[in-house]
């Protein structure tokens, strides 16, 4: 009987063993959770330890950098963890702006391009010695602005190697400083040139992130570009200079925030104007000397006129080819043709002198010079002189108001009393032409001055 009360017993106790196992599971699962967590706990107070350590009086740049950015508490794919968009900002600092290109209106300008944001993840201990980080060998590791340059021209410096650099403050602020050297395309207004003002405009802009995750702002809201006390201009003139937004208009994506600088130049006047405008006055006006000669002093005039024509030529020829190349009407343009105009005007004021000087006078006048006209010779040889105060020889040939029902012409000394009028006579071919000199005298540098007083004063009040 013990025996099968025994069995009695144990065949009881396995209707137990379900509840058994679940109790046990229980409490082991349980128990790992405990060392789990306490596992956890202290992995994280190791990392704190650690953490705190790199910060120690000793520790390197590189030291610190290198546990800044393991990739288990840094990653460079994402943006800087702030609340709202990130801001970036940006100032320009002007180093240098070299000659320009007046056939191609390029400018090269060399600049530093300085960014700023706050990446909370790259905080350090005030415990380090460093008040900032050098991540200059770090840079491919980090998170950087996809900054790029539009409506630029060209860069003279290759991308890479760049000249930059790097450095993270104790607050977790990014300093990312680029030196940028570029060509600049600028706008100048080519119908007035040189008396135009060239714009020169480049602007900076994110490439991947739209306006709601990186907003680009000027630095302490800079409305001027900043200047190294070590600039140099060379021949480039800069005259003013703009930091602003993008207006909606030239951001041709318009959901990316952009910045904008522009530089206005001015062209080197004193320039053109001892290379161009005097030379080009002095021709001119060397060419009206003709008009004071003598009208039948030939090779003089015809010397001085083919002269000023042919280095006029010269002059404007060896200038022109450094010129922007349009098809519009330029200043130079204007400048070139009245000034030619004017010389081969004085050219052919010489030939019509020349031309009616040399005519045979209607009356045989002979003409010495120094003396007033006229001697004129008859048919039977007699001949008679008119001075300007004479009254008349006695042959001389007037009209007679008297003769009968109409007038007629005869000597004066042939019986009629009547009222005498002095038949009037052509003048003579060489006063004309001593007129038409001293005429020309008179208006030709007239003219010319009013056409310089007008040219100066309209094209640099379009200006």
């Amino acid at each position: 009987m013990g025996w099968a009360a025994l069995g009695r017993r144990v065949g009881g106790g396995s209707r137990l063993s379900p509840i058994l196992s679940l109790s046990v599971a229980s409490h082991a699962s349980s128990y790992l959770v405990t060392v789990f967590c306490i596992l956890t706990v202290a992995v994280t107070l190791a990392n704190f330890v650690s953490a705190e350590d790199i910060f120690e009086e000793g520790k390197s740049d590189k030291e610190i950098l290198d546990n800044l950015l393991l990739a288990t508490r840094y990653d460079k794919r994402l943006l800087p963890p702030v609340q709202g968009t990130l801001t970036v900002n940006v100032s320009v600092l002007l180093l240098s702006l070299a000659s320009p290109d007046e056939s191609s209106l390029k400018y090269e300008v060399e600049f530093l391009l300085q960014q700023q944001w706050y990446d909370p993840r790259l905080r350090y201990s005030n415990r380090s010695r460093y008040e900032f980080l050098n991540a200059i060998h770090h840079h491919n590791d980090i998170w950087l602005p996809d900054t790029y340059f539009i409506m630029h021209g060209d860069f003279k410096d290759p991308l890479i190697p760049v000249h930059f650099a790097l450095r993270i403050y104790r607050n977790g602020t990014v300093n990312y400083l680029m030196r940028r050297h570029l060509i600049l395309s600028c706008q100048g207004r080519l119908n007035i040139f040189p008396f135009d003002d060239p714009l020169c405009s480049f602007a900076i802009e994110s490439i991947s992130y739209e306006q709601t995750a990186i907003t680009y702002v000027w630095k302490n809201d800079e409305d001027t570009l900043r200047k190294s006390p070590s600039l140099t201009t060379l021949n480039a003139y800069l005259i003013q200079n703009q930091t602003i937004t993008c207006p909606i208009k030239a951001s041709w994506r318009g959901n990316y925030s952009c910045l904008k600088v522009d530089l206005i130049f001015t062209r080197d006047r004193a320039f053109y104007f001892t290379t161009v405008f005097i030379p080009g006055v002095i021709l001119v006006t060397s060419s009206f000397i003709t008009f004071w000669l003598e009208w039948n002093a030939v090779p003089a005039r015809v010397m001085i006129g083919v002269t000023t024509m042919l280095n006029f030529f010269t002059t404007s020829n060896g200038f022109r080819s450094t010129l922007p190349v349009v098809s519009n009407l330029t200043a130079m343009n204007v400048w070139d043709g009245v000034c030619m105009c004017f010389i081969y005007a004085s050219l052919l004021e010489f030939v019509c002198v020349n031309y009616v000087g040399r005519k045979r006078p209607l009356h045989n006048v002979v003409y010495r010079p120094g003396e007033n006209p006229v001697t004129q010779k008859r048919e039977g040889g007699a001949t008679s002189q008119v001075g300007p105060g004479s009254s008349g020889g006695t042959n001389e040939i007037v009209s007679c108001t008297n003769c009968g029902p109409n007038p007629c012409t005869h000597t004066a000394n042939n019986g009629c009393n009547t009222e005498q009028v002095r038949k009037k006579e052509p003048p003579h071919p060489i006063r004309v032409a001593k007129t038409i000199d001293v005429i020309a005298r008179i208006t030709f540098p007239a003219a010319y001055f009013v056409f310089l007083t007008f040219f100066f004063i309209h094209y640099k009040g379009v200006s």
